[in-house]
């Protein structure tokens, strides 16, 4: 067979994780990593290009033969990157422009659901922040405040008070918390229930799901405080059985990739479908168009089946030809914060303890925003009446963004698997380390 070399954008503790398990491919020649972190370079080479910067990563990919790239975060899809290489003959990983428009704006998204009779919240689209505010009496509380746009996560407020959703209204279009994302805002009937993350491999014809996992968004233990990136995952989800699985893929999944297909927009890469499972009925919150974060860092270790192989497949339209062999245990990832995030934090703290986590068996250490620092170290030696000195070089890590790190763990329970993890994270520190105590509990009692 060929062997490829591999280009992975992004700089997340998503990228070090899919970089740790494309480097196992046996298809893969050379990684690269643009920009990476200090942990992306323990497994490939990082290149100093942002990930916003299209132009320069298609100089980059073109000048280097990169045969497959694989784009993590959503910006630079929405920018259409994919677009760019393609039109360069270039190999890339995820959907186009158009359709990246599901999670680049969640007003598209909505729409596309109503015209394929997708199940979600109804919902109501405003671009006048008044407007807005005269309908919350006529919907009356709880609702969910959602910008249009893309705001990195945070740019969904669910109001318990007809305060707060004004509050809410005014921090995403007139003060302009996410710039632009707020142009426009959705109002939305509140679902309660479980939230789940499905995600599937599609290549515009062939639908292939991965395990289930669940995200646990608010910063303080509770789900408590304000949304955040994510501060932890786990999968599979028990509450996820057979039949519903079905349910989403003949509600959700199949209507959605059919439905593009038939307009001539088939969709290949990751479609990540953040659910709210409602009295056994899978409703929509979101669509993302990439791996989630921190939910790959639960995943991908459970996946035995080569990355490489099935992105080249779902590019080709192979898709079909795939089965996806799964590590039957539960996986759980914790993760290791800045003090003050999500709000502002510092960096270049010095992370101690992630040597002794290298011996651990089933727990894994995916980097997010940590960078490498080398020091130089003198040591003298005598030798009968000689003495010399020389120095080495010594490889740390410092943090360099609000999530630091992510503690993953395989065990035989999620019960296992958690007390791996907080175990292992008791060996590390840096200043002003924080991290929820109870990522997986809420499952843990409801299994029990």
């Amino acid at each position: 067979f060929i062997k490829v070399k591999v280009l992975i954008v992004g700089s997340g503790g998503r990228e070090h994780c899919l970089a740790w398990k494309i480097a196992q491919s046996p298809l893969v020649d050379k990684l690269y990593c643009a920009p990476g972190n200090g942990g992306t370079s323990l497994v490939a080479e990082n290149v100093a290009i942002g990930a916003g910067d299209i132009d320069g990563l298609c100089d980059f990919a073109t000048k280097n033969n990169i045969d497959l790239t694989v784009v993590g975060p959503e910006a630079p899809l929405v920018e259409g990157i994919v677009d760019l290489f393609k039109s360069k003959g270039l190999m890339v990983f995820g959907p186009e422009k158009d359709l990246a428009l599901l999670e680049g704006s969640k007003v598209f998204a909505k729409e596309i659901m109503k015209k394929f009779g997708i199940p979600t919240a109804d919902f109501e689209v405003f671009d006048n922040p008044d407007k807005a505010k005269e309908a919350l009496e006529k919907k009356g509380v709880p609702l969910v405040i959602k910008a249009d746009g893309l705001a990195a996560g945070k740019g969904v407020v669910v109001a318990k008070t007809i305060n707060e959703a004004v509050e809410a209204i005014d921090m995403i279009m007139v003060e302009k918390k996410f710039g632009s994302a707020g142009d426009k805002i959705i109002i939305e009937d509140c679902l309660s229930g479980e939230e789940v993350s499905v995600l599937v491999f599609s290549d515009g014809k062939t639908i292939i799901p991965l395990v289930s996992s669940q995200d646990h968004k608010a910063i303080h233990d509770g789900d408590c405080g304000p949304n955040t990136g994510g501060m932890g995952a786990y999968a599979p989800v028990s509450l996820l059985d057979e039949s519903l699985y079905r349910k989403i893929n003949e509600k959700i999944c199949r209507p959605l990739v059919e439905g593009l297909a038939a307009e001539g927009k088939p969709y290949k890469g990751i479609l990540y479908v953040g659910l709210m499972i409602q009295d056994n009925e899978p409703y929509v919150l979101e669509f993302n168009v990439r791996f989630g974060d921190p939910e790959t860092q639960a995943i991908i270790p459970k996946l035995k089946s080569d990355l490489v192989d099935v992105m080249l497949k779902t590019i080709k339209g192979k898709l079909a030809d795939v089965v996806l062999e799964w590590d039957e245990r539960f996986c759980l990832c914790v993760v290791l914060a800045s003090g003050g995030y999500p709000g502002s934090y510092e960096k270049g703290k010095e992370i101690k303890g992630l040597d002794s986590l290298s011996e651990l068996q089933d727990v894994f250490v995916f980097h997010a925003g940590t960078k490498q620092v080398t020091s130089h170290k003198s040591h003298v030696t005598c030798q009968e009446s000689e003495v010399t000195s020389h120095t080495s070089e010594v490889t740390s890590f410092a943090t360099s963004g609000g999530r630091v790190l992510n503690i993953s763990g395989l065990g035989e329970s999620l019960g296992e698997a958690q007390k791996r993890v907080y175990e292992a994270i008791n060996q590390i520190a840096f200043n002003g380390m924080y991290y929820r105590s109870d990522i997986g509990s809420k499952a843990l009692k409801f299994s029990r």
